[in-house]
């Protein structure tokens, strides 16, 4: 296999408390540390050890959105990515241009494996990868837990409702991941100064053909509401009652 793309997408850590803005217009991030989404680093990870048993010959990670996320792809290629693409839209952008933007990079750069995490923990769509394979007209393998390459065809282990299931799919292939998947390796030092130096190329998403343009809008965001303080009974029939009294029965 000569390539393999995986996309990057910038995220607020996980280990952060999320905030809403005063004025309910999104998700606080000013002064917020923001990081790789979770899931797109275990698809980085599994794509340098396919690398690394000699079973492709370049990772290339991408990233969609604005300059700051030039810091999550250079984290790519310190991990051990050998090139890093950054498509220029100003901000984030909904799965289907994901996906749009996705087809021309695979196209473009002959992919014959494209990795996604299975979602994204700020929206939590897990679209992109299916409409991915839907535009591009290849096979899916979403919710991987393991993945074996043999020649021309992939074996993935998917993670279902009702437990494990294992298909094969013919390559070029899109494959979204799980977190069982495998654990991402720590970033060293000489790895982080090395990245400095491999190429990261913007490219605007004009350049690719593809419309910015999304068919939705935000209203508005509002936190969850507090958790009610709960009462304690003394006896089934107290329970019963006030169930009862809460419409719950």
């Amino acid at each position: 296999m000569e390539r393999i793309l995986v996309g990057l997408k910038r995220v607020v850590d996980y280990n952060v408390r999320v905030r809403v803005r005063s004025d309910g217009s999104g998700v606080e991030t000013d002064g917020v540390k923001m990081s790789i989404n979770p899931f797109d680093e275990i698809a980085l990870e599994e794509a340098l050890r396919i690398k690394e048993r000699g079973e492709a010959n370049e990772v290339v990670v991408v990233s969609i959105g604005g300059t700051e996320s030039e810091q999550q792809l250079r984290t790519g290629l310190a991990m051990g990515a050998d090139r890093a693409i950054l498509v220029d839209a100003g901000g984030a952008v909904n799965p289907l241009t994901g996906a749009r933007i996705f087809l021309e990079l695979a196209n473009r750069e002959a992919a014959e494996l494209v990795i996604l995490g299975k979602q994204a923990i700020d929206d939590d769509n897990n679209q992109t990868g299916q409409m991915l394979a839907a535009l591009w007209g290849r096979p899916q393998a979403t919710f991987a837990s393991n993945i074996e390459l043999n020649g021309s065809t992939a074996k993935i282990t998917r993670e279902v409702d009702v437990g494990l299931e294992t298909i094969e799919v013919d390559l070029p292939a899109v494959v979204t991941v799980d977190l069982r998947l495998n654990e991402p390796r720590y970033v060293k030092l000489p790895d982080i100064m090395k990245a400095k130096k491999k190429p990261l190329d913007h490219i605007a998403i004009a350049d690719l053909g593809v419309e910015s343009a999304t068919s939705m809008s935000e209203l508005g965001f509002e936190p969850p509401e507090q958790r009610q303080k709960g009462i304690i009974v003394d006896d089934v029939a107290g329970l019963v009652a006030a169930l009862k009294e809460k419409g719950l029965m």
